[in-house]
């Protein structure tokens, strides 16, 4: 066994190296388009399997689920062929390491602070992960131009605009499309703001100054939309300012930054997981807005970028960003898209039970298929959605493995070790979904019998539930002429290759997220001098796989000329 990790070759410290890592991935990814381009949900209907090199799929079909998991990663096994071996460590070698940085390292006069209980509330692991993290950074890059505001850009619940105001006492802007989670963000703030207020009362020690964050509720789609939210939004105008002792209100009302007096207010974008074209937004702001001096952005939601077509090179799309890609007339189309928010750390961390039943669930979906296009080819036509019920079926399988652990002692149970599965991680258009598995009683597997494969008579029972539920979400009413078991009979001798056949093009999530990645860094490095771009992976993958952070900061002009 290998693992391809610590092959990578490529460099991005300036457009010249980083153009290059993109050519090699376009190079690569383009003989590959038949992994690509298909939707999983066809692998029955089109069989997608006799596109794949039939050696490598009459190798990984025999194969334990748990090495199929792991080729997203770049492990391979020694017994492959070479040509089987040599694509997934080629192909690795060009994934950007998404290992956490040593951020202290990377960004001198960082420091983290642990968020407190108060702040914390309401917080998953997860979510205070990141929100511990990002707000370091942020706060560090804030100092370091001097920013009087950082803008929280799809704010969501206000998270990380509260850390920044009430922990590190930035003076902080929420936007977010959604009126609720202003009013949530408000009343959360108000409550901490409280707490704060008593803590400072009890001490005796004085009070000071509490920030809270300004709450904005707007849809942005537009660079203007967000240039206009920046300079609208006055300095100061959030900051909630309790007396000092000895202290004129004249003075409380200022921000202290020494020498600022003459200079124009200044303003950081930050965005924790900006959905969509709202991370190229920011991006854009970020170079037309003079205000806004820095940006750090992590993005999300791959899927749902905008692209241009080829005759419409002047459009203002979410991909391609840089002049050089577009230049290229590269276009990843939907579902690579969708491939590009595969996760290699949720693949590895899948167990063998949770992935047996991923796939089958994926075989059932495409043996559904069949069904639709058999007996309902209007329905195919018409792209519906049927529904992903993905976390609803993890909560009860959690729930049951904690009460199989609870009542059955050291009776084997299944836990999946993951919080996102893979097929939830992608949105294949027509529908990745694992559909409306309440009505699934294959949810879980038999634990006591401890089987890796449920029998053929069960998994066909299960097929026809899954079946009947696809068809009542979609509002259609089972025709008796409907036979489908010989349905099943015709996909199942085929089902163990679906396996093999969604590991290897999950395999190429990481290099079209990676190519994403470097498309928004070249676009910022083809501004030349005037500012400073970087990919920096701030969280640990294993919590937050969207971990890789576009931090960018305008170059004061005298320290330029100094320079030259």
């Amino acid at each position: 066994m290998a693992n391809a990790t610590e092959c990578n070759s490529y460099s991005c410290k300036n457009s010249d190296e980083t153009l290059a890592w993109i050519k090699a991935i376009i190079d690569f990814i383009t003989p590959f388009s038949f992994l690509i381009n298909p939707h999983v949900v066809n692998f029955f209907t089109d069989r997608l399997w006799l596109n794949v090199d039939k050696e490598w799929m009459d190798f990984l079909r025999g194969e334990p689920v748990q090495n199929l998991l792991l080729i997203p990663s770049g492990v391979i096994q020694d017994h492959w062929p070479t040509s089987l071996k040599n694509f997934i460590l080629k192909l690795r070698s060009m994934v950007f390491r998404q290992e956490q940085a040593d951020i202290d390292t990377a960004l001198p006069g960082l420091q983290m602070t642990s968020v407190n209980s108060v702040l914390a509330q309401g917080m998953n692991v997860k979510k205070k992960h990141e929100v511990e993290v990002l707000s370091a950074v942020v706060s560090t890059i804030a100092d370091s131009v001097r920013a009087h505001t950082i803008v929280d850009v799809g704010a969501g619940q206000g998270y990380l605009a509260q850390v920044l105001a009430f922990q590190y006492q930035h003076s902080v802007i929420a936007i977010d499309a959604c009126s609720h989670h202003g009013r949530v963000t408000g009343a959360r703030a108000e409550r901490i703001k409280k707490h704060y207020t008593s803590q400072m009362l009890k001490s005796g020690s004085g009070m000071r100054k509490l920030n809270v964050p300004k709450t904005i509720t707007c849809r942005v789609l537009s660079i203007d939309t967000l240039k206009t939210l920046v300079e609208t939004s006055l300095p100061g105008d959030d900051t909630e300012q309790s007396r000092l002792e000895g202290e004129s209100e004249e003075e409380q009302g200022k921000l202290h930054w020494p020498g600022d007096a003459d200079k124009k207010p200044s303003t950081v974008l930050a965005g924790l997981h900006a959905c969509g074209d709202l991370s190229v937004t920011m991006l854009k702001t970020f170079l037309e807005c003079e205000d806004v001096k820095a940006v750090v952005s992590l993005g999300c939601c791959y899927n749902l970028l905008s692209e241009e077509s080829i005759m419409d090179a002047g459009s203002q799309c979410g991909f391609p960003m840089s002049q050089s890609v577009r230049s290229t007339g590269l276009s990843l189309g939907k579902s690579a898209r969708d491939l590009a928010c595969q996760s290699a750390e949720r693949w590895r961390s899948l167990d063998m039970h949770a992935g047996i039943h991923n796939f089958e669930l994926h075989a059932f979906r495409a043996a559904f298929q069949m069904v639709l296009s058999k007996f309902y080819p209007e329905v195919v036509m018409s792209t519906p959605s049927i529904g992903r019920k993905g976390k609803a079926l993890r909560r009860r399988q959690q729930r049951r493995s904690a009460e199989s652990q609870h009542h059955q002692g050291s009776i084997g149970h299944i836990r999946p070790k993951s919080s996102v599965w893979p097929a939830e991680s992608e949105n294949d258009g027509i529908m990745t979904s694992v559909l409306d598995i309440q009505a699934l009683p294959s949810e879980i597997l038999n634990a006591k019998a401890g089987c890796e494969e449920t029998k053929s008579d069960n998994k066909f029972l299960h097929f026809e539930n899954f079946c009947r539920s696809g068809l009542s979400h979609l509002g259609i009413e089972q025709s008796l002429d409907i036979n489908l078991q010989s349905v099943w009979k015709e996909a199942e001798p085929f089902s163990d290759l679906i396996g093999p056949y969604w590991s290897l093009r999950a395999a190429l999530g990481p290099l079209l997220e990676t190519l994403i990645l470097l498309d928004r860094l070249l676009f910022l490095q083809e501004q030349g001098s005037e500012l400073e771009a970087y990919l920096l992976p701030i969280f640990d993958p294993n919590i937050s796989p969207r971990n890789v952070a576009i931090i960018a900061k305008k170059v004061d002009k005298d320290v330029r000329s100094c320079c030259v």
